[in-house]
């Protein structure tokens, strides 16, 4: 399968061609730190230039995928919207991809927990055990054990410590949390590891191994109302 995988939960910007061989070419934007993410203006630069290194056509992508939170309400909105332009225009089937999920699979670990830091004080966190099938195909042997969730410091601990092993925490969130994270016994990775940024490589294929949904019910995966909310 040719597929072409988005993601703009983070503040990263990336894009990803997964090809008939089964190897990955990865796009991706990270803005410097303090600086605003550029998903509105990089997002579709970044698909024509994984492409192009991909040598591979619009014609032939057979799929897309595209991260569907959580994270970001704005980067989710510009993602799934191009997602479901680029699936009406081109005809093309499209799957939703949780970001949780795909930021954890870029982990080796027999329990990884993936957290993103979710601002004001919380963080989005999810967990998973793997016990050695195969991920992508959701076969037996990847299991969840904490639904996404957004959880303020505390809570988040609280869960690390009623599982059943102690995890590896990854994501900026982890990095962010690290201090209660590892207090009650997550292993957190030192902050330059790759481990923590999200790779268009899981994206793809996690979306290769699902099934498409309908493009008018590909929504946003918020977890929590948004930071602006309408006066009543």
């Amino acid at each position: 399968m040719i597929l072409l995988a988005l993601d703009t939960a983070t503040t990263a910007t990336v894009a990803g061609v997964l090809r008939a061989d089964g190897s990955v070419v990865e796009v991706r934007d990270d803005p410097a730190p303090g600086a605003r993410p550029a998903h509105a203006s990089r997002l579709l630069a970044a698909a024509e230039e994984a492409l192009a290194t991909a040598g591979v056509g619009w014609e032939e992508i057979e799929r897309l995928a595209v991260g569907v939170g959580p994270g970001s309400f704005t980067g989710l909105r510009i993602g799934i919207a191009t997602a479901r332009a680029l699936a009406q225009g081109r005809g093309l089937p499209v799957v939703g991809v949780s970001t949780l999920e795909a930021l954890a699979h870029g982990a080796d670990a027999p329990l990884v927990l993936a957290v993103l830091d979710a601002r004001r004080g919380e963080a989005f966190a999810a967990a998973w055990l793997n016990q050695g099938s195969d991920p992508f195909r959701r076969v037996e042997g990847w299991k969840p054990l904490l639904a996404p969730a957004a959880l303020a410091p505390e809570a988040l601990a609280e869960r690390v410590r009623a599982l059943p092993v102690p995890p590896l925490a990854v994501g900026d969130g982890a990095i962010r949390f690290r201090d209660s994270l590892e207090a009650a016994g997550a292993v957190v990775p030192p902050d330059e590891d790759g481990v923590h940024r999200l790779r268009a490589e899981h994206v793809c294929r996690l979306g290769a191994g699902a099934s498409p949904t309908d493009r008018d019910a590909l929504l946003p995966d918020y977890l929590r109302e948004p930071d602006a909310v309408p006066r009543r």
